[in-house]
Parts: C-alpha cells; sequence; structure tokens
C-alpha cells in the first residue's frame, strides 16, 4: 500500500506545485504560504475528526508534542522556501532541486536513524542528484 500512497503523493504534490505557481501571480509568497497552512490545517483537522482519531491527541506525550512541532517548523519553512523560489523561476526547476531532499534523506537517515544503505541506494541517490541539477540548470 505504501507504494500506492507514494505515487498519490506525487500526484497531488505535483498539481500543487502548479497550482501554487499559478495562484503565486498577484500574492506574496510568504503571505500565500500561510493561507495553504490555513487550508492544510482546517483540511486534516476534518480528516481526522471524521476519521475518529482526534480523541487521540491526549495520548501524545511532551517529546511527542515536540518532535510533531519541530517536523512541522521545518515543513512550515521548507514551504516558505519552495514558495519563494516557486514565484522566482520555473515550476520544473524548483521541483528538480527540490528532489535534493532524497539524497539528504538518505543521508539523513543513514546519520540519525541508523537505516542500512546499500549500493542501489547510493547509486540511485547520486542519479537523482545528477538529474536534479540538469533540469535545475536547463
Amino acid at each position: 500500500m505504501w507504494i500506492v500512497y507514494g505515487l498519490l503523493a506525487a500526484v497531488t504534490a505535483a498539481l500543487m506545485t502548479i497550482v501554487g505557481k499559478v495562484g503565486l501571480k498577484n500574492v506574496d509568497p510568504t503571505l500565500a504560504t500561510a493561507v495553504r497552512s490555513a487550508f492544510m490545517f482546517l483540511f486534516m483537522l476534518t480528516t481526522v475528526m471524521a476519521s475518529g482519531k482526534f480523541q487521540a491527541i491526549t495520548k501524545l506525550q511532551t517529546r511527542d508534542w515536540g518532535i510533531i512541532g519541530l517536523a512541522g517548523v521545518f515543513g512550515a519553512a521548507s514551504w516558505l522556501f519552495y514558495f519563494l523560489g516557486l514565484r522566482a523561476t520555473t515550476a520544473s526547476k524548483l521541483a528538480a532541486l527540490d528532489r535534493l531532499s532524497l539524497p539528504l534523506i538518505i543521508l539523513f537517515s543513514v546519520i540519525f536513524l541508523a537505516e542500512k544503505i546499500s549500493w542501489q541506494l547510493v547509486v540511485g541517490g547520486i542519479m537523482v542528484t545528477i538529474g536534479a541539477i540538469l533540469v535545475a540548470l536547463a
């Protein structure tokens, strides 16, 4: 099922980039990021409530709040930088550079999560890096 979720994430991310680029035509990227975040919050809150999972919020420990909060800060910063970049260049060039997150995730997951590394992972990461740079410089 993770493959389906991954593909759906890719499709929705691609659509977000296209819609975001159109939406930035007359809107400041920082404001657009804030408005987008508000819509995301409302969408996710509705989803959690509709799925009956909201009551689990009481089970979150202080550490959980901190880690999830930190992930939220990094996510917000990522989207802010993404929208600032989207305003300044083409969608395909920015998306290509954004894909450099994959080799960084591979590196960070080895360092911080002690995930195993394979030659396929290394080669794939290098290929993504080369491809991202080629597209960004096109």
